[in-house]
C-alpha cells in the first residue's frame, strides 16, 4: 500500500527549494506495518519525466535532432537526464523565464545549451517538452512546426502551460482518459474537449491505436501524473533499495 503526501508551497524558489515537495510511505499489504519512507519529490520527477520522455521516444519523429526543454526546475532537470537516452539529440536547449536559472541548470548537464529567445528556440526544435508550474500558456501555438513533438507535465490550474489552440491542432496522447476528467484530477488544459480526441499512450504502445502516421504531423502528450504511475515507481526503488542493500533503518 501506498501514501503519497505532496506540498506545494511556491515561496519555496526564493529559499532555493522546489515548489513541489513529497514524501512517499509504503505499507504491507497484509498487517498494515510500514516498511519504507522515501523522497517522493524525486519520484514524482523520474517517473512524470519518464512518461513524457517514453511520448518522445514514441512519437517524435526519427529524424529529430534538436529538442528543447522550457522551465528550470526538478522535472526539467530529469528531463534533460533523460533526453538523450532515447534519440541521439545533435542539440538540447533549456529555456526558463528567468535565463539566469536556465544557465544553472544546463551547467549541469555539460551537453545542453541555455537559450534566451524561447520563440527562436521552439520554431528550430523537433520536440519541445514543457516542465513549469505556469498558470498560462509558457508558448504560443504559431510557434510550434509541422512534425514536431510537444510533451506537457505541469499542472497549474485554471490556465496551464499547453496552448489550448495546439492541442485542437494536433493529434492528442494522454496517459488515461481521466485527463479529461475536471480538475484535480484531470487536465485544465483538457477541459472541453471529448475524452475520444486523445489516445492513450499505453494503447499506442501496444499497437491498440495509431502513433504518429506522417512527417509534417503534430504531436502533444499531456501528463497529469496517475496514482498507479507512484506506486509501481515507489515500488521498484523499494526493492532496488532492499537488493542493494540501501537506506537506513529506523526503529519506530
Amino acid at each position: 500500500m501506498t501514501v503519497k503526501i505532496v506540498n506545494v508551497f511556491e515561496g519555496n524558489l526564493a529559499i532555493g527549494l522546489p515548489s513541489h515537495l513529497a514524501t512517499i510511505s509504503l505499507f504491507d499489504p497484509l498487517s498494515g506495518l510500514p516498511v519504507c519512507i522515501m523522497d517522493g519529490t524525486f519520484i514524482t520527477a523520474v517517473r512524470t519525466s519518464g512518461s513524457a520522455v517514453l511520448s518522445v521516444r514514441a512519437l517524435a519523429r526519427r529524424d529529430a535532432r534538436i529538442a528543447t526543454v522550457v522551465g528550470a526546475g526538478v522535472q526539467a532537470n530529469q528531463h534533460l537526464h533523460l533526453l538523450p537516452l532515447v534519440r541521439d539529440f545533435a542539440e538540447i536547449r533549456v529555456a526558463s523565464k528567468s535565463f539566469d536559472d536556465a544557465a544553472a541548470l544546463a551547467r549541469l548537464h555539460p551537453s545542453v545549451v541555455a537559450v534566451a529567445d524561447l520563440e527562436a528556440a521552439v520554431r528550430s526544435s523537433d520536440v519541445v517538452c514543457l516542465a513549469t508550474h505556469s498558470y498560462e500558456p509558457v508558448i504560443k501555438a504559431g510557434w510550434v512546426q509541422p512534425g514536431t513533438h510537444v510533451s506537457s507535465v505541469g499542472v497549474a490550474p485554471p490556465g496551464g502551460e499547453m496552448p489550448i489552440e495546439l492541442i485542437g491542432k494536433s493529434s492528442l496522447f494522454v496517459e488515461t482518459k481521466d485527463a479529461f476528467k475536471p480538475t484535480p484530477v484531470g487536465s485544465c488544459e483538457l477541459a472541453g474537449f471529448d475524452p475520444d480526441f486523445g489516445t492513450e499512450l499505453g494503447a499506442m504502445l501496444l499497437d491498440r491505436a495509431p502513433g504518429r502516421v506522417s512527417d509534417q504531423q503534430i504531436t502533444t502528450y499531456k501528463a497529469m501524473g496517475i496514482a498507479m504511475e507512484d506506486m509501481v515507481a515507489a515500488d521498484l526503488a523499494y526493492r532496488c533499495a532492499r537488493r542493494l542493500r540501501k537506506g537506513k533503518l529506523i526503529v519506530l
